[in-house]
Order: C-alpha cells, then sequence, then structure tokens
C-alpha cells in the first residue's frame, strides 16, 4: 500500500522525482504539499482504492505523512470490508 501512496504523491508537482524517497513521517505539508495537492492525492487515493473519503477524515492529519495517509486509507478499507 505504501508504494501505491508513494506513486500517487510522485504524480503531484511537489514530490515528483522524489516520492521515493520520503519517508513514511515526513511532513508532507512541510515538504510542499498544499490544499490543491491534498484534494488530488485524496481523488488518487479514492481511485486507486476505490474508497471514499469522509468529511470526518477530510483534514490535515489524515493527509500529513504516508504513515498517516495509509492508516486512513487502511480504516476505509477495513469500514467497506465490513
Amino acid at each position: 500500500m505504501a508504494q501505491d501512496i508513494r506513486e500517487i504523491l510522485g504524480a503531484n508537482e511537489a514530490f515528483a522525482g522524489k516520492a521515493d524517497q520520503l519517508s513514511e513521517d515526513d511532513s508532507l505539508f512541510d515538504l510542499g504539499l498544499d490544499s490543491f495537492g491534498s484534494v488530488q492525492l485524496m481523488l488518487g487515493l479514492e481511485e486507486r482504492f476505490s474508497i471514499e473519503f469522509p468529511d470526518e477524515l477530510l483534514n490535515r492529519k489524515s493527509f500529513s505523512s504516508i504513515r498517516a495517509i495509509r492508516e486512513a486509507v487502511s480504516t476505509l478499507i477495513q469500514q467497506e470490508a465490513a
């Protein structure tokens, strides 16, 4: 899953060519992710994992790092499966 997230991040201008170099806990916002980029990221994640982010996960914390994204996506996949 982390590789899928990195691929989606790589499509973002701020992370093009360097998504594979990010650690799980690097702050994506400190590294250039902006609100427009986070929306693009969310749409890419929804498409890739066939999920939909509920309003309560549409916040800065959910997209703050690869680890946070992975945890949010995992939670949504588990909810969809239940």
